[in-house]
């Protein structure tokens, strides 16, 4: 899965680092490529109007789609949608599945 985060400047910046920490903490780096762009033709194609944005990609199904557009959301509510898309069937937060991610738990006994 890819997600593309539009626009350029202070507050792209800052949405990157949100969900760059949010993907970290669920242990999702390795399924989630992050990119950024200031495209004009991709947010006219995905009707794009205000900034920032956050867009999900998934080539495999050929799917685009703005997730949210025009504010920076808060680090649950990424996590939120991040949950809602891709599941978290055991609701631990982490692939470990010890449930205590805020704790470490996926570096002890490594």
């Amino acid at each position: 899965m890819k997600i593309r985060l539009v626009w350029e400047g202070a507050p792209l910046t800052e949405l990157k680092e949100s969900v760059t920490k949010v993907i970290t903490d669920m242990n999702l780096s390795y399924e989630i490529d992050i990119s950024t762009t200031d495209d004009a033709n991709y947010k006219l194609e995905l009707g794009i109007t205000e900034n920032p944005a956050l867009c999900i990609e998934e080539e495999s199904i050929d799917f685009k789609d703005v997730i949210f557009q025009g504010e920076i959301p808060t680090e649950e509510e990424i996590r939120s949608i991040f949950v809602s898309i891709l599941g978290d069937e055991d609701d631990t937060g982490c692939g470990d599945g010890c449930g205590t991610c805020e704790s470490g738990c996926h570096t002890v006994g490594k």
